[in-house]
Formats: C-alpha cells, sequence, structure tokens
C-alpha cells in the first residue's frame, strides 16, 4: 500500500465545455506509468508520441538505444521519475502532451494528498465530464470543426466525415465504469490497448 495518494484533475485543454477526469494515483507512481493511466482514463490509444512539460524539465520516453526524443528542450527519462518528483504540493501542476501532431494538451493539477484507501485498489478514477476526441481529428480546433460537421447534414463534408464515424460522436458521453475497468487492467506497468 503506498504512503500517500495524489487526487489528480486532468484536463484536456482548449475546449470548451472541458472535458476532464479526476483520478487517484500512487504518488511513487513514475510518469511513465502515470502516461498509461491517461491513456486509459481519456481513453486514448496510445498510438502517439508524449512529453511532460513543467517549467523545470520536459520529460519524456527514452528510446531503445537509450537516446531521448529531442523536440528542442533536453528530456529527462519519464519512466526515472515520480509524480511525487514532479508534483511537489498540492496546486502544483504539469502539461501532459500527447501526438505531437495534432498537439493534444492536459493540465494535471495536484487537488489533494491524500491517505491510501484499504479498500480502494489504484489507480482509480473518480470523476470525470464529456468524451474524449477520436484520435487523428486535428487536435482541439479539428475537433470542435467534426462536431460542428456532425450536428449539420447539410454541412457539405458531413457525408465524409460520416464515413469515418458512422455512429456520429456522443461529445456528453462518459463511462465511469468503463474507464474503471480498463484502469483495473493496470499490472506491472502496462495496459492492454487491444
Amino acid at each position: 500500500m503506498p504512503r500517500s495518494i495524489f487526487q489528480l484533475k486532468i484536463t484536456l485543454e482548449d475546449i470548451r465545455p472541458p472535458i476532464w477526469r479526476r483520478v487517484l494515483v500512487a504518488s511513487t507512481m513514475k510518469l511513465d506509468e502515470l502516461h498509461l493511466v491517461i491513456q486509459a482514463i481519456m481513453p486514448w490509444q496510445n498510438y502517439h508520441l508524449h512529453s511532460f512539460e513543467s517549467s523545470e524539465a520536459s520529460y519524456m520516453p527514452s528510446m531503445p538505444d537509450n537516446d531521448l526524443f529531442d523536440f528542442g528542450t533536453p528530456s529527462k527519462d519519464e519512466a526515472k521519475f515520480k509524480v511525487s518528483q514532479v508534483l511537489t504540493h498540492e496546486k502544483s501542476w504539469i502539461r501532459y502532451i500527447y501526438d505531437m501532431g495534432d498537439g493534444w494538451q492536459h493540465k494535471i493539477v495536484l487537488e489533494k494528498i491524500l491517505a491510501p484507501d484499504p479498500k480502494l485498489k489504484y489507480p482509480i478514477c473518480i470523476k470525470g465530464k464529456r468524451a474524449c476526441p477520436p484520435e487523428d481529428c486535428g487536435g482541439a480546433w479539428g475537433y470542435m470543426d467534426l462536431l460542428e460537421i456532425l450536428a449539420d447534414p447539410s454541412h457539405p463534408d458531413y457525408a465524409e466525415m460520416m464515413e469515418y464515424h458512422e455512429e456520429g460522436i456522443d461529445a456528453e458521453a462518459f463511462d465511469l465504469a468503463e474507464i474503471n475497468e480498463s484502469l483495473s487492467n493496470y499490472k506491472l506497468g502496462q495496459l492492454d490497448f487491444s
């Protein structure tokens, strides 16, 4: 059982109304594991590169030859840093960027530091709002355009977008039980995205 639990609020930036999740994780969790948790709770599909950004450093996965992806700012290996090393006090925050092309930016705020509850299995999502955008839809602005197109059958791009999104998109959907089922697969730092 971890000594402390971090209550994190993870908000997808640049979208209104906001898309967010509140999750409880062990303070000792490594950033590479937090990446997998974010993938499960949004849910993303883990297809793309990602990074964590703070005012002091950038944290990214190491490459097989132990080189780090380098996009300008020198990066540190995310697998070597605990969440508690980058979120040091309540209200501190970092940014998580997923898919360098679409540029999905998530603000991660440490809301509370809690004592562990022996009845809970961590990590666990306790609340959230709205559905995550589909992969590869063009970032926040592309997603907003997509929702506008799918809401208007007379739009010139409606038929083409419906080919990719046959069932439409329910932007308000949020299924806490389904998200926690994904998190229940969390074992040894890996999640199954199949």
